[in-house]
């Protein structure tokens, strides 16, 4: 189940690094909320990228190999300290698209923790 989870994960986590990286001012004008954080900064949008990358192949690795789960979990732990930055914005009424930002960034990233973690069985595969 977990790793199914991971995969499921995987996708959209290593297209939206892809499309950071490749097509920056193409995703900072159609993600919600991105546009209204200032003016676009290829460098950082292409930075930010490239960790969601790296996480969403952590994130494949351990649905393609069970052993791989430390990957997952330093992929899973990146997702969770973004996701950990919304719900500040969120808890202290900065954020105007919470609802958004609870479904698109910390439900995922609580998942992702969840699926990176093996389970009793798979700690000595």
């Amino acid at each position: 189940m977990r790793r199914s989870i991971a995969a499921a994960l995987a996708v959209p986590t290593i297209l939206n690094g892809v499309m950071m990286l490749f097509a920056g001012p193409y995703w900072y004008a159609s993600v919600t909320g991105a546009s209204e954080t200032g003016p676009y900064n290829p460098h950082f949008v292409q930075d930010i990228g490239a960790a969601f990358l790296v996480a969403g192949l952590a994130l494949a690795a351990r649905a393609w190999r069970p052993l791989y789960w430390p990957a997952a979990v330093a992929g899973a732990s990146f997702l969770a300290t973004h996701a950990l930055l919304h719900l500040v914005l969120i808890v202290a009424g900065h954020d105007h698209h919470a609802a958004f930002d609870l479904v698109a960034v910390v439900l995922p990233s609580a998942l992702a923790l969840y699926s990176a973690f093996p389970t009793p069985g798979e700690r000595h595969a």
